[in-house]
């Protein structure tokens, strides 16, 4: 194992798909002359050239509208969407387009694309520039969701994405782009749609998403001081939804709590903890917690911003309410 960072993992990642298939291009603002405003494309385009590496003007509609071209005709476009926040601007290409057409045109039709985004909650960017809201994706049936945590995660899940043979929604997380973590050597894929224990537990279970895994972990250490056994779970995929690890991880535990940094209504806390109801109520011995952000836009305030992000110690004191 090595040690990488989040952003090595995404661009060894990038670099490994791009060698194995000339069809893997890639797309967007700032991501061949000047490397990336986060530098995953770092190194690309002198290897790659101009032709496979394309620097594209300001407008997310025109970068998804072009990658639901290029994958027509038989392509693999990774388009980048520099904040997650500009989304909603190329909101048509992505749920109307990309999602719809294999489905509309009988499996005729393929748009095997990925559309990689990162959110920037916690590097004071501001409320237009840190908005987190993945389950806004939960209602766009055809679009696979992709949330990883780790740098192990970021390369072997953006591998199997590439791949795919849908429209993939690549949702990375700026804070996490220069931690580091453990790398497999070689050749790997994590396939989408299954979760991940990171850690086992007996008295509690932490679903936690994106950033929310790590203060899961550093919570779950700090609960185990206090006598508490908590199992963490990373969700990795939104969309296919591994629910059966969940469901089984709260059958032995009888108790969760879902971490994530969307706001609490109409949040992944909120679909989550629906599924497990309907699945494994009967096994619940508390009612399922959430934890998430307030019903706010966000602080740009340093200080402010850090009190709206769920946090280690808001997850303990999660924990303590529902352990008696």
């Amino acid at each position: 194992m090595r040690e990488l960072t989040y952003a090595d993992g995404l661009r060894e990642a990038l670099r490994e798909e791009m060698i194995r298939d000339p069809n893997v291009i890639l797309l967007g603002e700032e991501i061949g002359v000047f490397q990336g405003v986060y530098r995953v494309t770092r190194g690309l385009l002198d290897e790659f050239g101009p032709e496979r590496v394309r620097d594209t003007p300001i407008s997310e509609a025109a970068i998804a509208g072009a990658a639901v071209g290029l994958a027509l005709v038989g392509l693999k476009p990774v388009a980048e969407i520099m904040y997650m926040d500009f989304l909603p601007i190329c909101l048509d290409q992505l749920a109307t387009q990309a999602a719809k057409i294999r489905f509309m045109s009988g499996g005729q039709l393929r748009v095997p694309m990925v559309l990689r985004t990162q959110y920037s909650l916690g590097r004071q960017h501001g409320s237009q520039h840190s908005q987190f809201f993945p389950s806004w994706f939960l209602q766009v049936p055809g679009l696979k969701v992709v949330l990883p945590a780790t740098p192990h995660d970021a390369k072997g899940l953006l591998k199997s994405a590439i791949r795919d043979e849908n429209p993939i929604l690549f949702i990375e997380c700026g804070v996490l782009y220069r931690t580091k973590g453990p790398v497999s050597e070689g050749e790997y894929t994590i396939p989408l749609g299954r979760a991940d224990i990171k850690r086992k537990g007996d008295d509690i279970t932490i679903v936690g998403v994106s950033r929310c895994v790590g203060e899961a972990l550093s919570a779950a250490d700090k609960l185990k001081d206090r006598g508490v056994s908590a199992e963490v779970i990373d969700i990795r995929t939104l969309q296919p939804l591994d629910l059966g690890t969940i469901v089984d991880s709260v059958k032995r535990t009888g108790r969760l709590i879902v971490a994530c940094d969307d706001i609490k209504t109409g949040g992944v806390g909120s679909e989550v903890s629906a599924a497990v109801t309907e699945a494994a109520f009967d096994y619940l011995d508390a009612p399922i917690m959430r934890v998430a952000c307030p019903e706010t836009p966000i602080p740009f305030s340093p200080p402010l911003e850090q009190e709206y992000m769920p946090s280690a110690n808001r997850i303990i004191q999660t924990v303590e309410r529902i352990i008696a």
